[in-house]
């Protein structure tokens, strides 16, 4: 299973921010999408990727108040990212290593979306659900399919 399939069942919602934007501004996009990130654009280009933990980290630094500290002061300026044919089992391993749970998707320098570790753990339980229909089916049939032996 590739990232590719995931955004596909996904869905292509994004959700961006600028560096130069007041926090309390994404903070608010965020709470009123119900969305644990925004990934920050400057240009047409990813620079940044602004998490619940980030805001977590801001607001301990600033006395619990975003004040009037900016987007570009909280982000993460170095996020992990994958494309559109990294393979599921290499996201996990990446996520898992970097703590990670939110994760942009590129194609070249276009960005194609953003997985999270749920878009992740959701892909695995309904890949190993769909493995099971088919042994439970193949088991449950194999009496019939093997009566001639």
């Amino acid at each position: 299973m590739k990232v590719s399939d995931i955004l596909r069942v996904k869905g292509n919602t994004l959700y961006t921010a600028t560096p130069d934007e007041p926090l309390a501004q994404a903070v608010a996009v965020m709470s009123e999408k119900d969305i644990g990130s925004l990934v920050v654009m400057e240009h047409g280009d990813l620079v940044g990727m602004l998490t619940f933990r980030e805001v977590i980290q801001a607001l301990q630094k600033n006395g619990g108040s975003v004040g009037t500290m900016l987007v570009r002061s909280s982000m993460d300026d170095a996020p992990l990212t994958c494309t559109l044919e990294t393979d599921m089992d290499e996201v996990r391993r990446m996520m898992l290593n970097q703590h990670a749970r939110y994760m942009p998707v590129m194609d070249k320098r276009m960005l194609m979306g953003v997985i999270s570790f749920y878009d992740v753990a959701k892909a695995v339980v309904d890949s190993q659900n769909f493995e099971n229909k088919l042994l439970k089916a193949y088991i449950r049939d194999w009496p019939e399919q093997n009566q001639s032996v």
